[in-house]
């Protein structure tokens, strides 16, 4: 007596979608997999990100130390980092011919820079098992049937009706994965934006458009109180500030940011690794060494030209200016300006290599073994539907690839 195979619809053809998919069919074959896609062209994401590089993702093999790079959903990724991580990522794609670099930062990305050899990666490997893909294609509803415990009927705007035994919810940030999932009995967590950059309303700064530093330290205070710290390099644009150090930040604050209208105050930090007092002596010292000449043209510190001239302005030292004149006075506010500067959010910009957002489907809702829901058998999740979001460089797409394989590990059975 034959059995009839277990039908599996993903909705949403991104990188958990496909992979989700895939590895149900190498673990399962005899499963029935179709991919639905709303839009004309699958894994979007994938191509764009890191600059058309694709940065897959990062040189971090240790789940505990992995498990920090997200703000949140760490705890519940930590258990799953032990079954699936970036070394079995990197090993998969290897498997498939695909070889991967890492990078000075630990960004992993394709050796051919460029994402289309993930894309075309996942689109083959997927045709050569068998699985569907339907592209234009959008979901209107989904009902558990009446009939039978874990059966669904997937309704297409159109009229179609897909009957399916697993479900897997892939649609990252569309609302209406969250939808589908809030019908089905899920919270959801409200999406806001994560990982994107700064506006600061400060025309001398943005002048600076270009400039780079490599390690500053950063605060986020909010009504005067401290809610994060964040190391790393800067960047300074035409509308404010951006950069590593930037967008990390971002992603900690994501929410207390967007409950406060992306009105902030930045503190920057533009040499951490010098003390105050060594820092007050390299001042000092050429003061007294080199009086007669102007302070714009004399910076005794590792900052760009151009920036020392912006932060020596902010205390009102002019060109003409000459170390001799610098009164103990201004030297202690330029050393504050350097140590603790302030800054005014007054918005947020999009890092649009890599949009992200924080909220979704609640992680207490979800068997993080299976990835399947604890309120409606046989729904699974994968990806940035789930209320995990990650810091820049490679953590968002290692968090898809993880919940994914380990959905399409368990919804075949």
């Amino acid at each position: 007596m034959s059995v009839k195979p277990i039908k599996i619809v993903v909705i949403g053809g991104g990188a958990a979608g496909f992979f989700g998919a895939i590895a149900c069919a190498q673990t399962h074959p005899d499963s029935e997999i179709t991919i639905l896609e709303a839009s004309h062209e699958p894994l979007t994401k994938v191509r764009i990100s890191g600059g058309g590089r694709c940065n897959v993702t990062h040189a971090c093999f240790e789940p505990a130390e992995l498990v920090q790079y997200y703000p949140r959903g760490g705890k519940a990724l930590r258990g799953a980092f032990s079954r699936f991580q970036p070394r079995d990522m990197v090993a998969w794609l290897a498997a498939q011919g695909v070889e991967l670099k890492t990078e000075s930062d630990g960004r992993m990305f394709p050796v051919t820079d460029d994402s289309a050899t993930i894309a075309n990666c996942l689109l083959k490997t997927a045709k050569t098992l068998g699985i569907e893909l339907r592209t234009k294609v959008k979901v209107s509803s989904v009902e558990q049937t009446s009939g039978e415990l874990g059966k669904f009927e997937v309704g297409l705007k159109g009229g179609e009706v897909i009957i399916c035994d697993r479900l897997l919810l892939a649609s990252g940030s569309n609302p209406t994965g969250y939808q589908i999932a809030k019908a089905l009995g899920h919270q959801i967590a409200p999406p806001v934006p994560s990982l994107f950059t700064f506006n600061i309303p400060d025309r001398q700064l943005t002048e600076l458009a270009g400039v780079s530093v490599e390690k500053v330290k950063l605060r986020l205070q909010i009504a005067g109180k401290t809610q994060f710290e964040q190391p790393g390099a800067i960047l300074i644009t035409h509308w404010g500030l951006s950069g590593p150090a930037i967008l990390k930040l971002s992603a900690w604050g994501a929410r207390i940011l967007h409950e406060n209208h992306y009105q902030a105050t930045l503190l920057i930090n533009w040499l951490p690794d010098s003390n105050p007092e060594f820092l007050r002596k390299q001042l000092l010292a050429v003061r007294s060494q080199l009086p007669q000449r102007q302070i714009c043209t004399t910076c005794p510190l590792l900052l760009p030209r151009r920036l020392w001239e912006y932060l020596i302005a902010r205390v009102d030292i002019s060109v003409e200016d000459r170390w001799a004149g610098l009164s103990n006075k201004t030297l202690n506010e330029l050393m504050l300006e350097i140590t603790q500067g302030q800054y005014q959010i007054r918005g947020k910009g999009v890092f649009k290599e890599e949009f992200v957002t924080c909220g979704g489907v609640n992680l207490k809702e979800v068997n993080f073994k299976t990835m399947e829901s604890k309120c409606c058998p046989g729904l699974y999740f994968a990806g940035e539907i789930l209320d995990i979001d990650g810091v820049t460089g490679g953590f968002n797409f290692q968090s898809a690839w993880t919940t994914a394989w380990l959905a399409g590990q368990a919804m075949g059975s």
